[in-house]
């Protein structure tokens, strides 16, 4: 979170986040939607293109500021600040940080339960903002600048996040420096407050503390939360055209690793044949197996693909024959 309400100005980093988040995401067989979906969508408010424009507020009607929250039920600014960000910069080093946090997070579950995570941690970090800032406003008569000030940014919601993944983890870096993960978030939040100017201090400490909690409250509860339960069901009914479309449109592939299931010997049902001697699938287009060279009738030759193979010294290939013969057919 900063602290201020500025215009945004562009300086050329938005297609370095871009580049980044395709590049981590083409490598992961798995691609974790809902932080794909959250940096779409802090990036398109910051963008503003002109069909959100209309319906988008203004960075000054969603700017988290305690007094008016409390004062006057301005529930907008509870939900909405978290996804402006007052520049570029702002938005990109915040969105970098999801990326690297969210992968392994919705990794490591599903992307109902990550959902609800961010759902909770986003609720809890905003509410330790508001207690925090009243508190020191009632015990301490501190009013400045915690409790009338504006801030703005995911940042909170990610020092939650940092330590919900921290909890799974003995040891972190902060900067590139290795610190047991019990102290990282607490190292980062100092280091925040000394290097970056400008940064909310109640937002990032609300953070941590929301974080720990929701770590004490998981470990203590057993069974999926109502709050998954809704994503879950939302996400199946979002499910149903794609999967109307896979019916239309079923995949087919041209490897040799199609599915396991086929009608006669040597014939998959669905445009795959299975070799007889190693059991491997293999597509139609080939008439010779990938795997160890047998000829697709079995008869021991190969329309100039391979080595020609008898049955039955090809029916009794051990591991390591089948290793090597398919290394020296791709070595080729």
């Amino acid at each position: 979170m900063v602290r201020g309400i500025r215009r945004p100005r562009s300086n050329g980093m938005l297609p370095l986040l871009a580049l980044h988040t395709f590049s981590e995401y083409y490598r992961l067989d798995r691609k974790p939607p809902i932080t794909a979906g959250l940096i779409a969508a802090n990036s398109l408010i910051y963008l503003r293109p002109d069909f959100l424009d209309p319906i988008l507020p203004s960075i000054e009607e969603v700017g988290f500021n305690p007094h008016l929250i409390l004062k006057y039920g301005d529930l907008k600014r509870f939900f909405l600040s978290p996804f402006f960000h007052v520049g570029e910069s702002h938005l990109v080093y915040n969105m970098l940080s999801l990326l690297w946090k969210g992968i392994p997070l919705e990794s490591s579950m599903d992307s109902a339960e990550f959902a609800s995570m961010v759902a909770v941690l986003l609720g809890m970090s905003q509410g330790m903002s508001l207690l925090i800032s009243k508190s020191l406003l009632l015990f301490f008569d501190y009013d400045w600048s915690f409790y009338s000030e504006y801030s703005v940014g995911f940042s909170g919601v990610l020092f939650a996040m940092k330590v919900v993944l921290n909890s799974q983890t003995e040891n972190s870096y902060v900067y590139g420096i290795p610190i047991p993960s019990h102290y990282a978030a607490w190292a980062e939040l100092a280091l925040a407050q000394m290097l970056v100017p400008g940064v909310s201090f109640v937002g990032h400490l609300s953070g941590i503390l929301a974080g720990l909690v929701y770590v004490w409250l998981r470990g203590s509860y057993n069974g999926s939360d109502p709050l998954t339960a809704i994503f879950r069901g939302v996400f199946g009914v979002l499910k149903w055209p794609l999967r109307f479309l896979q019916r239309l449109f079923p995949r087919r592939q041209v490897s040799g690793r199609g599915p396991v299931g086929w009608s006669q010997r040597g014939m998959s049902v669905s445009g795959f044949w299975r070799c007889h001697a190693c059991t491997h699938e293999n597509s139609a287009w080939l008439d010779v197996c990938e795997m160890c060279s047998t000829n697709r009738r079995g008869d021991g030759y190969g329309s100039g693909m391979g080595s020609p193979q008898s049955p039955h010294d090809s029916g009794h290939l051990t591991l390591e024959e089948l290793r090597r013969r398919r290394l020296e057919r791709f070595s080729r």
